[in-house]
């Protein structure tokens, strides 16, 4: 090893996982089944991560976020070649998208094109991350599609397209965590009768990027078997969402709140505004608020 690589910067397992939004044990476990770990040695037993790992590491991201099983990532990362130049002169992994992409999407969706609409939420996922993909790309398409297109003659079919498309988007960027940060797990569900539960499925998604596990309820079920499932998971927070007003109940948070281990409860969603809420509920205005939230809850972080 020449003086040159000895002297760049390398980064130990807790702060590359913070910079890829994955646990330190996801590190862990990739680098014990599939030899993506660090190469670097400190002048004690403590390894620690280059430039190189870190974009085999970003390579294997990528591929995940695209489909790919973890051995069929990891394959992938480790024969791409990379460069050893410093991390520092590196472009992100996650740039802001642009404002093509949403006009892209959007018109891909006006054309039933499911091909190209699922192409362009992976791209936009594994460039930019859930949480920048969603606020910058797929939220504004969605909520242009509800109000209506202007001077179009079609646009229902394309919604119903562009949803779907979604959904499937959200859900393979969703990982399995063999070993989540929390001991507990995050309950995530509409109201009963809520029809609009895509956020959900953002919120499980940006919270597994950083390690965090959810249960999530796609279908929202009545209130009596969601206090059975909240009782019987123990989950450590219980997040509610709402859409609409006309559906948001704040007689619910009791009913989920009810036994001895007690759980942090939100309520999230436009729905929950202008409803009364208990007064340990905490309301969440945003994903990205809800996120930063519930990890802090959590972990304390």
């Amino acid at each position: 090893m020449d003086r040159a690589r000895e002297a760049e910067p390398t980064m130990p397992v807790a702060a590359v996982a913070r910079r890829l939004g994955v646990a330190p044990a996801t590190l862990r476990t990739w680098d014990r089944r599939y030899g993506l770990g660090p190469s670097r040695h400190t002048g004690g037993k403590h390894r620690r991560y280059g430039a190189a790992d870190i974009r085999r590491l970003e390579l294997m991201q990528r591929a995940l976020l695209r489909g790919a099983s973890t051995a069929e990532a990891a394959r992938f990362a480790l024969a791409a070649p990379v460069t050893d130049a410093p991390a520092e002169t590196a472009q992100p992994v996650r740039a802001e998208p642009d404002r093509s992409v949403a006009r892209r999407l959007r018109g891909a969706a006006l054309a039933m094109d499911a091909a190209a609409t699922q192409r362009l939420l992976a791209e936009a996922i594994a460039d930019a991350g859930v949480l920048a993909a969603w606020e910058n790309v797929i939220e504004p398409v969605l909520t242009a599609f509800g109000a209506g297109w202007h001077g179009a003659h079609s646009g229902v079919e394309a919604e119903y397209l562009l949803t779907e498309c979604v959904l499937g988007a959200l859900i393979r960027a969703t990982p399995l965590l063999d070993e989540p940060r929390n001991s507990r797990p995050v309950l995530l569900s509409g109201v009963p009768d809520e029809r609009v539960n895509l956020p959900l499925y953002a919120l499980a998604a940006c919270l597994a990027e950083r390690g965090i596990a959810a249960q999530l309820f796609g279908t929202p079920p009545p209130a009596e078997v969601l206090a059975v499932a909240v009782r019987r998971s123990a989950p450590a927070a219980v997040v509610l969402r709402a859409q609409r007003s006309t559906v948001a109940d704040g007689r619910l948070f009791p009913r989920v709140s009810r036994g001895r281990q007690r759980s942090r409860v939100f309520a999230w969603g436009p729905g929950w505004v202008h409803t009364p809420l208990p007064e340990k509920v905490e309301l969440l205005p945003g994903l990205r608020t809800a996120v930063d939230r519930i990890e802090y809850v959590l972990l304390g972080r």
